[in-house]
């Protein structure tokens, strides 16, 4: 399974926008196409930033959409008024759901690097040492983990029933992460909250 992440960038007050019209245009277009199995969208009102990421059966498939998804991308941008925008390819190397999310989920995004040659034993490591800690944290509902195409850099995003929920857990969040970044050598470079105001993914579980 394959994902294309869009971070957008624009204007706070148009984000609500934003969410409607990847709600009612962006993802009806979407699932017409090929090999697409999902999609969600992540939201932070108070920064303007957005994430949008769609799912794919195969490299294939993501690559041939490639076209078509950049007229999807260009109207979403218009909407919400976007300066910036970044555009990334990964494979899905975990997708693991402990229980569905509901209208008040927030996910927790962390960015990192990792050595070359390292990724297939980050991941191993992560399904045995850390997935059934992650279970742990209260209010606990999925995690997800992203490689890029030299697996040297690696997007996780662990979602809560709620922000309340994800603040309460942040302290043990923080325990594990860093305990597990210095066990494989990977280096945190960012991490962002962020609202889930879509989730559309029918990837299958993947832990």
């Amino acid at each position: 399974m394959f994902a294309r992440t869009t971070i957008i960038r624009g204007e706070p007050a148009a984000v609500d926008a934003g969410i409607a019209h990847v709600h009612d245009s962006t993802w009806p277009t979407l699932r017409g196409m090929s090999g697409c199995v999902g999609m969600s969208m992540l939201a932070d009102r108070e920064l303007g930033r957005c994430i949008v990421t769609s799912a794919w059966a195969d490299e294939s498939a993501m690559h041939a959409s490639a076209g078509a998804v950049d007229d999807v991308r260009r109207q979403a941008t218009e909407v919400m008024r976007a300066d910036a925008v970044e555009v990334g390819e990964w494979r899905i190397a975990v997708l693991h759901r402990m229980r569905p999310t509901g209208g008040s989920a927030a996910t927790r995004v962390i960015w990192a690097d990792q050595p070359p040659g390292t990724a297939e034993a980050t991941i191993d490591a992560f399904r045995l040492s850390l997935l059934s800690q992650l279970e742990d944290l209260p209010g606990f509902c999925s995690v997800s983990v992203l490689l890029d195409a030299d697996e040297q850099h690696s997007v996780t995003a662990v979602t809560y029933d709620s922000r309340d929920a994800m603040h309460q857990a942040s302290g043990p969040a923080i325990a594990l992460r860093e305990s597990f970044s210095r066990s494989v050598g990977m280096v945190i470079t960012e991490t962002a909250e962020f609202d889930l105001v879509l989730a559309h993914l029918r990837v299958p579980e993947m832990a």
